[in-house]
C-alpha cells in the first residue's frame, strides 16, 4: 500500500493493512490507529500481554452491547439510526470502540459523549475528526445538564454510564427516563451518598434495629450504602417500566466496582417494585432519598425539592 493511501486509509478510520500476527486477534475492519490511541495496540501497532488482556475486556464488554444495538436497530426501521449517550465518557474509550465496531458500518445513528473535563472533550473531538468518525459528538456538560440542552435529541435509544462516580450514575438513570431511553447500561462506581445518611443516624440505627451492625464499622458502611444504593436503583428502574437484569462485568479494569446493570424498557411499571423501595428507605432511614433521587416514581410527589446535582467525576477510559 502506497503512503498516501495509508494516510487516505488512517484519515477515514479504516484498519490498514495489518501484521499476520494481528489477524486471529482483532475484528476485521478494525481501525489499528484507534486501537493505538486507546493503548490496545502498542505504537508499532503489536499486541503486548497487557494489550491482549485489554483487548479481551474490550470485546467482553462489547458483547453485552452488541446485542441490544442489533436489536435497536431492528427496531429504528427508517429512522435516522441509533441514537446513543455516553455518561462520564471520559476518554471516550467506550464510545469509540463502538462506534469502530458497530456505528461505523451502518448509514445511520449517532454517539453523544457526555464530559465534564473539557480537555477531555477537546481531546475526543480531535481524535474523531483524524478517524473519520463523523456521528460522534462530545459535549462538555454535567449529566444533569445534558438532560435540558439542546445539543441532545428529545429521545436518546441507549444510554451508558461505565465508572460513573457516586451520584452521576443516578443522574444517568434521571436522564434516560427523561429520555424514553430503550436500554441503559450502568456499571456504577464510587457510590458514598447513602453510607453518608447510614453514618448520620448510626447512633440512632444502633439503638433501633440489629441490621444496623452491617454497617457499624466505616469499612462495611461503605460497602453496604454501595450494595443498598445499586438495589435500591434497581427497583427504581423496575418501578419505572423497565427489566432488569445484573451480572458481572468480567475483566474490566482493575476494579472491585464490576457490577453491570442492563435496563431493558417495557413500560410495565411493577407497583410490588415502588413499594419494597420505599418500604427499604423506611427501613435504612433513607426517606430524603424519596423526593431527591428517586422523583419519577409513580405516585411520587410532583412538588419535591428540587435537587442540586453533584455530577461526580468518571474514569477516565
Amino acid at each position: 500500500m502506497k503512503k498516501h493511501q495509508v494516510d487516505r486509509h488512517r484519515a477515514a478510520g479504516l484498519a490498514t493493512v495489518s501484521p499476520p500476527a494481528l489477524a486471529d486477534e482483532i475484528r476485521p475492519g478494525q481501525s489499528i490507529e484507534l486501537l493505538k490511541e486507546l493503548h490496545i495496540l502498542t505504537r508499532d501497532g503489536k499486541l503486548n500481554q497487557d494489550s491482549r488482556r485489554k483487548l479481551k475486556q474490550v470485546y467482553h464488554l462489547y458483547q453485552f452491547i452488541e446485542k441490544l444495538l442489533l436489536e435497536l436497530g431492528d427496531i429504528a426501521g427508517n429512522t435516522p439510526g441509533v441514537t446513543l449517550a455516553d455518561h462520564g465518557a471520559g476518554k471516550s474509550y467506550l464510545g469509540f470502540i463502538l462506534y469502530d465496531l458497530f456505528f461505523k458500518t451502518q448509514a445511520r445513528g449517532h454517539i453523544y459523549g457526555i464530559e465534564t473535563r473539557p480537555e477531555l472533550v477537546q481531546k475526543s473531538q480531535t481524535l474523531a475528526r483524524q478517524l473519520g468518525f463523523e456521528r460522534m459528538s462530545f459535549l462538555n456538560l454535567t449529566v444533569a445538564e445534558s438532560a435540558q440542552s439542546d445539543q441532545l435529541p428529545a429521545r436518546i435509544d441507549m444510554v451508558t454510564a461505565l465508572h460513573a462516580c457516586d451520584t452521576a450514575t443516578d443522574d444517568a438513570i434521571a436522564f434516560g427516563l427523561q429520555k424514553q431511553a430503550r436500554f441503559m447500561v450502568l456499571v456504577p462506581c464510587c457510590q458514598a451518598e447513602v453510607a453518608r445518611v447510614l453514618s448520620q443516624h448510626k447512633a440512632l440505627s444502633l439503638s433501633r434495629t440489629p441490621l444496623s451492625e452491617l454497617w457499624r464499622h466505616p469499612l462495611h458502611t461503605r460497602e453496604m450504602g454501595s450494595q443498598i444504593t445499586n438495589v435500591l436503583r434497581c427497583l427504581y428502574l423496575e418501578a419505572c417500566g423497565y427489566q432488569v437484569t445484573v451480572t458481572e462485568l468480567v475483566g474490566w479494569e482493575h476494579s472491585m466496582k464490576n457490577e453491570l446493570i442492563i435496563a431493558r424498557h417495557t413500560g410495565h411499571k411493577k407497583t410490588a417494585a415502588a413499594q419494597r423501595l420505599r418500604a427499604l428507605l423506611d427501613e435504612f432511614g433513607l426517606g430524603d432519598l424519596l423526593h431527591t433521587r428517586f422523583t419519577a416514581l409513580p405516585d411520587n410527589s410532583s412538588h419535591a425539592p428540587e435537587r442540586q446535582s453533584d455530577p461526580g467525576a468518571a474514569a477516565s477510559m
